[in-house]
């Protein structure tokens, strides 16, 4: 799950993302305060707008708001008060970790491209990464699916130049780190970093 709020951009207006996958068609049904956005094949539920928010949420964040525990029963109970028959489940592990690159190929059909089997502790993504400093024996952060980045892109699942990619190796600058480098490349963490736990800029 991912949430929005921008007063000034949208209005008084939350926007939840529930699914990462894009819909090719999409209806819409409103109860109340509550838009669903859903697959017009499938009837799944992609997304939801809640009207008239702040009515609902003490919201202070403008952008990316932090998906808890708290504002997620709020929402629940928002939909059940509107009589949407909705149930929210929510992953909240972390989605910014630490991870030790085990391996850099060359990407296939890419010169820039490596392909990086990177450990984030319980799993092993596969990521490509164009970052000229990658190496393996690193430690690094990685953005797992469904983050939502400084700058509001969401990772996805990705094939690049025909090469899945599962999460992006960062750089300090798209974590928004103050004093970042000018310079591309990856943030490289100290070896004292613990795979697999979340990221504390």
């Amino acid at each position: 799950m991912n949430i929005f709020y921008n007063t000034k951009g949208v209005g008084d207006v939350l926007l939840v993302q529930l699914v990462l996958n894009e819909f090719e068609e999409v209806t819409t049904e409103t109860k109340g305060d509550i838009t669903l956005i859903k697959d017009s094949k499938t009837g799944e539920v992609g997304a939801l707008n809640v009207f008239g928010a702040s009515k609902h949420l003490q919201l202070t964040d403008q952008g990316s708001v932090e998906v808890t525990q708290e504002i997620v029963e709020s929402l629940q109970q928002i939909l059940n008060d509107n009589e949407v028959n909705v149930k929210l489940e929510v992953d909240f592990t972390p989605k910014f970790v630490v991870g030790y690159v085990s391996s850099k190929e060359k990407h296939p059909n890419a010169d820039k491209l490596n392909v990086c089997q990177v450990e984030v502790g319980e799993e092993t993504l596969q990521i490509v990464c164009g970052a000229p400093n990658v190496e393996a024996g690193q430690k690094v952060v990685v953005a797992k699916v469904g983050a939502v980045m400084p700058s509001g892109l969401v990772i996805r699942d990705a094939e690049l130049r025909g090469v899945a990619s599962s999460g992006m190796i960062c750089s300090a600058k798209e974590l928004a780190l103050p004093d970042a480098p000018a310079e591309k490349g990856i943030l490289v963490l100290d070896d004292s970093a613990e795979i697999g736990a979340a990221f504390q800029a």
